[in-house]
């Protein structure tokens, strides 16, 4: 778990590493702008929706959580459809789903279809765009991968900053209905994104090289990688950060406004907090591709998930619109540093071969923990009414996540000189030669045993 793992491709192509990566790049970035904004950016349209709708702003808010909900829940599913079909063509469907969604939903009559069609439909849609579009840019990065993924994580907040005052100019032109036609038309660049998805090719081989490797058989569904500690310490550890993780950015406009502070102040805080994690996100996967600090991935992560935590902390103390707005720059960085690190490190923990099973595992597993965390911070919010214990509750649910994966990591390494220690306890001492013909022999007689060929020290050389 502490190293990263050595890939070279789904058939044992090695990652270009650039060439069409950066049209890759690129692809990935927009998908990932459109899968984690959008569910913010549609919030913008509540007020008229509950003007026309004559319903209540939690009615209203299930929108954005059936979004996230399909975007993290469906992760088995986009798994099971990407080892069946491939990235490109499940990327495609999705492109069409999410913006039929958004389409179907300028006719909506009622908020139950509303949940149907932006919902269910568009948040099915980006589920099949985004983990497909990580899936193709670990298969061309790998010495540069922690940059690329700090470069497309980046599209989150990008696309944040520009997708809501784009919504709130369309509203006010067009309505809520023209505006969810014309965004249905934009999701249709998921299309475009979807044809860059171009597979990697094994090199073309002479008539005397012999016959191309085979492809090997993989299952739709890899639930071996629940064998692998890491994984386990990975996935544990990402769903309670999940927990308190996007608590903050929902509770901290309202805690402004309880503090006295202007609406329009209040609603600057999110972009300060945005503006921060556009920078934030590459310059941490810059930092992760360094030679010295790549090996030590995870516990760069443990840091930035104990920055975040701590950063919640402090920020229950401040009592004043200065105080959240130091708070906010700080959040913002140690957000940028897990967003950027959080998909980098499960890479390099499970590798090429069964990341897409294990994304789509570890999605399902926080899905779970969405639907729980901001919940009940508001919960905790109206039994208290005080601010500070919600963000008190949610830095130490991320601090708690920290402990785990950097204590598990740590054990995990642990272990391993004592299994090397095992290893050398059969090897031959090295004074004792070993004669070339009796290895031959020993080759020629060994018998294989369940189908594998043993392995003894003196054939491993």
């Amino acid at each position: 778990m502490g190293g990263a793992v050595i890939d070279e491709g789904p058939t044992g192509i090695k990652a270009p590493d650039g060439g069409w990566g950066w049209a890759i790049l690129w692809g990935c970035f927009v998908i990932t702008g459109f899968s984690y904004a959008f569910p913010k950016a549609v919030s913008v349209f509540f007020k008229e929706l509950m003007r026309e709708f004559g319903i209540g702003y939690s009615d209203t808010a299930w929108i954005s959580s059936i979004l996230l909900a399909m975007l993290y829940g469906t992760g088995p599913l986009c798994s099971v459809c990407v080892n069946r079909f491939g990235c490109r063509p499940v990327m495609l469907a999705g492109g069409l789903l999410a913006s039929l969604g958004m389409v179907s939903a300028s006719f909506c009559g009622s908020i139950i279809q509303l949940y149907l069609t932006t919902g269910v439909l568009t948040g099915l849609g980006l589920a099949l765009n985004f983990q497909p579009s990580l899936i193709m840019l670990n298969r061309y990065f790998n010495k540069r991968r922690p940059m690329a993924n700090g470069l497309a994580a980046a599209g989150s907040p990008v696309f944040l900053c520009a997708l809501s005052p784009l919504g709130q100019v369309l509203q006010d032109h067009y309505g809520w209905r023209g505006g969810f036609l014309i965004l249905g038309g934009l999701l249709l660049n998921c299309c475009v994104c979807a044809a860059l998805m171009r597979p990697l090719e094994a090199p073309r081989q002479s008539s005397g090289s012999g016959p191309a490797p085979q492809r090997p058989p993989r299952r739709l569904l890899d639930l071996s990688v629940f064998r692998d500690r890491g994984f386990v310490i990975y996935a544990l550890a990402a769903s309670i950060m999940v927990l308190g993780l996007f608590v903050p950015p929902v509770f901290v406009v309202s805690y402004a406004k309880d503090l006295g502070v202007p609406d329009t102040q209040a609603a600057f805080l999110l972009t300060i907090l945005g503006f921060v994690d556009i920078f934030a996100r590459p310059t941490a996967g810059f930092i992760t591709g360094l030679k010295k600090v790549r090996p030590y991935s995870v516990y760069l992560f443990s840091f930035a998930m104990f920055f975040n935590g701590f950063a919640d902390l402090t920020g229950s103390t401040a009592s004043n619109y200065g105080g959240l707005v130091v708070f906010c720059i700080f959040f913002g960085i140690s957000y940028g540093m897990v967003g950027a690190l959080q998909f980098e490190v499960l890479m390099a923990i499970v590798g090429t071969q069964k990341f897409s099973s294990a994304i789509g595992l570890v999605l399902l597993l926080e899905a779970i923990a969405v639907l729980i965390g901001p919940p009940s911070g508001g919960k905790l919010l109206d039994a208290t009414h005080v601010y500070q214990y919600v963000f008190i509750l949610a830095g130490a649910e991320v601090l708690a996540s920290s402990l785990v994966l950097v204590l598990g990591n740590f054990f995990c390494i642990r272990k391993r000189p004592e299994t090397a220690t095992e290893e050398e306890r059969h090897k031959p001492p090295e004074d004792v030669r070993v004669d070339s013909r009796e290895v031959e022999q020993f080759l020629k007689t060994e018998p294989e045993k369940n189908g594998e060929v043993v392995h003894t020290p003196e054939t491993s050389v």
